[in-house]
C-alpha cells in the first residue's frame, strides 16, 4: 500500500524520483531507494518515512492509509502530444482530490452520488443523446430555463469540479468514485483552469455525458457526449422557441445575446442550431469560415469569467468550524492556510472534546473543586433577583 500511495502523491506534485530525493534535506535518500519503496521491494525506516512525508507536504499516516474508495477515470480529451508523465500527474492528482472530497462528504454525513445514473442512459443514435439530456434535467429538477450556474448544479449533485493548471493539449477527463461495495458515492470532472465560462460550461456538460451515457459501439462516444452537452445547456424546445424552427440569417448581435442567455460560445450555439436543423449545413459552414477569419476560433470577443466552485471552500469552512478537521487538513484540501480566528472558548471546548472520556471527567472534577461556592449573602441576592418581576 505504501508504494502505491507514495507514487500517487509524488506523481500528483509532478515530481520525479530524483526531484523528490533532492527535496529531502534532513534525511538523505537516494533515487534508487525511493524506487524500491514504490515497488514494494523495500520498506523505509520510520525516520525516512517522516522525511518523505515532509518533502511531499503530508503526514506519514497519509502514506500508510489504504483508500476506501476506487476512482475510475474515463473519457480523456487530450492531444496525442500530451505526454505520459503529464497524464499520470493528472490521474494521481485527480484520485487524491476525489478521495479527499469523499472523505469530507462522509464527515458531514452528506448525501452521496448514488442517484447518478453512471453509464445508465443508453445511446444507439445521436437523437438518444438529446433524450438523455432531457432525462438528466428531469432527474435533477432543473426545469426548462437555461442553467444559470452549471458548476453549482454539478457540485450540488456531488459531481465534483476540479480545475488544474495545464496547457491546451489537455481539455478534460471524467471520473467515477465507488466504495468497496461498488456503489457510486461521487463523480468528478477535471478541466483546465482559466478557460472562459462559455467553453468551461460546454466542457463540463460534455464530461457529464461521458459519465451518464452508455454509448453503443456503432456511435462515436465523443459525438454523443458533445450532443448531450449541447442539449443539456440549450434544450431543443427552449432553443427553438427562442430563435425559431428555421433561420436563414442570424446576426452577430443576436448570437451575442444568445451567448449570454445560454452560456455557450457562438461556435457551440451555431453547431447546436445546425444539429437541430434550424440552420442549414451551408449557412453553418459560412459562419465557421467567418469565425475563422475574425480570429474567434480560439478566443471569442466578450468572453465571460469562469464559473467558480463553492462546495469545497464552504464545506471546508464548515468542517473546520465544527471541529471535524484541523487547520492542516484544511490547508491540504484548499491549498492555502485558513485565515480564521476561533473564539478562545470554542478552541478550549474542542481541545477538551479531543481528550478521552476519563481525562475529560478528571479535568472537569478538578475544575469543579476549584470553583468558589456562593456565600449565603450572594445566594440570597440570586434568589431575590429570580423572584423579581420581569423588567419591561
Amino acid at each position: 500500500m505504501l508504494g502505491d500511495r507514495l507514487r500517487q502523491m509524488r506523481s500528483a506534485q509532478g515530481l520525479t524520483l530524483r526531484e523528490l530525493a533532492a527535496k529531502m534535506e534532513e534525511v538523505k535518500v537516494t533515487k534508487q531507494a525511493l524506487s524500491q519503496f514504490e515497488h514494494g521491494t523495500a520498506k523505509p525506516r520510520p525516520t525516512v518515512l517522516v522525511a518523505i512525508a515532509s518533502a511531499l507536504g503530508t503526514r506519514p499516516a497519509r502514506l500508510l492509509e489504504e483508500p476506501d474508495v476506487k476512482v475510475d477515470l474515463t473519457g480523456w480529451r487530450k492531444r496525442s502530444r500530451f505526454g505520459k508523465q503529464k497524464q499520470e500527474r493528472i490521474e494521481s492528482l485527480s484520485r487524491k482530490v476525489l478521495e479527499q472530497r469523499v472523505r469530507l462528504q462522509r464527515l458531514l454525513c452528506q448525501e452521496n452520488g448514488s442517484s447518478l445514473p453512471v453509464h445508465g442512459l443508453p445511446v444507439t443514435g445521436l437523437d438518444d443523446a438529446e433524450d438523455a439530456a432531457e432525462n438528466m434535467s428531469k432527474r435533477w429538477h432543473l426545469g426548462c430555463a437555461p442553467i444559470a450556474n452549471l458548476v453549482d448544479v454539478l457540485e450540488t449533485h456531488f459531481v465534483h469540479v476540479i480545475e488544474l493548471d495545464s496547457n491546451r493539449d489537455f481539455d478534460g477527463v471524467s471520473a467515477v468514485v465507488r466504495d468497496k461495495y461498488g456503489r457510486v458515492v461521487a463523480a468528478g470532472i477535471v478541466t483546465r483552469r482559466g478557460i472562459p465560462a462559455e467553453r468551461q460550461r460546454l466542457s463540463l456538460a460534455h464530461e457529464l455525458g461521458h459519465i451518464v451515457l452508455k454509448v453503443d459501439a456503432s456511435v462515436d462516444k465523443e459525438s454523443a457526449a458533445f450532443r448531450f452537452g449541447g442539449a443539456f445547456l440549450a434544450p431543443r424546445e427552449v432553443l427553438r422557441s427562442t430563435v425559431g424552427c428555421r433561420r436563414e440569417c442570424i446576426t452577430d448581435e443576436e448570437l451575442k445575446l444568445l451567448k449570454n442567455r445560454f452560456g455557450m460560445s457562438r461556435q457551440a450555439l451555431l453547431h447546436r442550431m445546425n444539429d437541430l436543423e434550424i440552420i442549414t449545413d451551408r449557412y453553418y459552414a459560412w459562419w465557421c469560415r467567418e469565425i475563422n477569419v475574425r480570429g474567434w476560433k480560439h478566443k471569442e470577443p466578450d468572453e465571460s469569467a469562469p464559473e467558480l466552485a463553492w462546495w469545497l471552500p464552504q464545506t471546508v469552512q464548515r468542517a473546520f468550524a465544527e471541529g471535524l478537521i484541523s487547520r492542516d487538513d484544511a490547508k491540504d484540501l484548499l491549498g492555502v492556510q485558513l485565515d480564521v480566528k476561533m473564539p478562545a472558548s470554542l478552541v478550549a471546548r474542542q481541545a477538551l472534546l479531543a481528550l478521552s472520556v476519563e481525562e475529560r471527567r478528571r479535568r472537569l472534577e478538578k475544575q469543579a473543586e476549584k470553583a468558589t461556592p456562593y456565600t449565603e449573602e450572594e445566594y440570597a441576592d440570586c434568589q431575590e433577583f429570580e423572584e423579581d418581576e420581569p423588567v419591561e
